[in-house]
């Protein structure tokens, strides 16, 4: 039995088909690897730090920028003749902790001394949106009503008193004793009829011969909450009923109490982000049960009073010809290790990488107790700490910082301001205010996983 000709057609085409799906393909791949890659573009991100006062005033300093994936100062950066940071109209986005607070555009750039830049402009806090404005309803006006008059809301029209009954009761029998008696002759009408009775006569009398009789009194005014009053000059309440209606705002007391409740209050600092096509923000806070709070909260102040003891040894002045010392007076003096007091602690836990690991930070400030023996008992430490929670549920050491005034060349106090994504791949890095004894600057710092690594360290101005 011979083979079909339409089945040995049709395999030569699948074979056909085949070929020329596999030539295409190698050619576009020798096509591609001629080309040159194309490098990712990283940047122009900026770092800044937004300033709210408490008067609703904002201003921007600029901390740090990434151009191509490198940090540059950025202050100084393109500073020809305002920073590349500040240019105006440039929109930053505050980002307390990852979550989004508002947006703030620069309206202008200003400087202080040399190299002191900062920006000032427009805050709009987030949910601040402006709604369109409804325009009021107008009364509509019935057709038989007649020619326009003057009309009260019309929750007031129902209190509103008529004009036959505004007239006090007591003035409708005055007019009775004054009216003239009628002649006989005018006892009749024209048409014979019987004239209206004199108890009528008060109600069609004007008002206006009424007044100078018996004036009306304040309280009359008082029982109408509606009334119309004309003043001049400075504003004068009638009566004592109706008090003069309150603004409901609070006056800022002025003088020495208004600066005093100025200074109270510093100006609240969050980290602000500008840059065209980053990623959008996301919480980096780590949140903690209470037991869980005070467990590590624990730990860290032991490993603190480790790094202040520590810090003490190491400064202490060693004396020449001094014995060495024994092995047990080493065990002794451990036994006894004094522990240190820690004033204005800050404890906080960040998610820094999305994957539930707790990054702990630690700032305090530490003092030893005073005794004849003891070293270091006037001195006030600054304490930074930073630890991450291994698989053990151990703390592990990623940086101390112990320092005091005298020696802040050699170690800088660090303040922790907040977690933010400063190279924008998502993860969170750690933003610090590095104070020296020549001036302060910013640091970032990435958080690995046995150290802190810098990612921008600025440079005090005056240097």
């Amino acid at each position: 039995m011979g083979a079909s000709p339409v089945r040995s057609t049709l395999y030569r085409s699948w074979c056909w088909a085949v070929i020329c799906a596999l030539a295409a393909l190698t050619f576009a791949t020798l096509a591609g690897a001629q080309q040159p890659r194309r490098a990712k573009e990283k940047g122009p991100r900026a770092l800044g730090l937004l300033e709210l006062s408490a008067n609703g005033n904002a201003r921007l300093i600029p901390i740090t920028i990434m151009v191509d994936g490198k940090f540059y100062d950025a202050s100084a950066y393109k500073a020809s003749p305002v920073p590349l940071a500040l240019w105006g109209q440039t929109v930053y986005e505050a980002e307390k902790t990852g979550v989004s607070q508002g947006l703030f555009t620069v309206g202008e750039a200003m400087r202080v001394g040399s190299n002191n830049w900062f920006g000032e402009g427009k805050w709009r806090p987030a949910g601040s949106e402006t709604k369109p404005k409804r325009l009021a309803a107008k009364p509509k006006n019935d057709e038989d009503e007649g020619p326009p008059k003057l009309r009260r809301p019309e929750p007031d029209t129902s209190a509103k008193p008529t004009e036959n009954t505004s007239a006090p009761p007591a003035t409708a029998p005055a007019p009775q004793t004054t009216a003239p008696t009628p002649s006989p002759d005018e006892k009749k009408t024209p048409s014979g009829t019987s004239p209206t009775p004199p108890a009528s006569a008060p109600s069609t009398a004007p008002s206006d011969e009424k007044a100078p009789e018996e004036p009306v009194s304040t309280s009359a005014n008082d029982e109408d909450p509606n009334r119309p009053v004309l003043k001049r000059g400075q504003p004068k309440t009638e009566g004592t009923i109706h008090p003069g209606a309150s603004t409901g705002v609070l006056r800022r007391p002025t003088g020495t109490a208004a600066s005093a409740e100025t200074k109270q209050s510093p100006p609240q600092q969050i980290p602000a982000i500008s840059d065209a096509s980053g990623p959008d923000p996301r919480p980096y806070k780590y949140d903690l049960k209470a037991d869980e709070e005070q467990k590590y909260r624990k730990g860290m102040l032991a490993l603190a009073a480790d790094a202040v003891r520590a810090k003490i040894k190491e400064t202490k002045p060693v004396l020449q010809g001094g014995k060495p010392e024994t092995p047990a007076a080493k065990s002794t003096r451990a036994a006894k290790a004094v522990q240190p007091s820690f004033d204005d602690v800050q404890f906080r836990a960040f998610d820094l990488w999305n994957t539930n690991e707790p990054v702990f930070v630690l700032s305090t400030t530490a003092h030893m107790p005073s005794s004849p023996g003891s070293e270091g008992s006037d001195v006030s430490y600054f304490v930074t700490l930073v630890a991450k929670k291994n698989i053990y549920d151990e703390l592990r050491k990623l940086y101390s910082g112990v320092t005091d005034a005298r020696h802040l060349d050699e170690t800088p106090r660090l303040e922790l301001i907040d977690a933010v994504d400063a190279d924008g791949d998502g993860r969170g890095e750690l933003l610090f205010k590095r104070i020296s004894d020549v001036g302060s600057t910013w640091g970032v710092y990435r958080a690995g996983a046995d150290q802190l690594f810098p990612l921008f360290e600025g440079t005090p101005s005056n240097q």
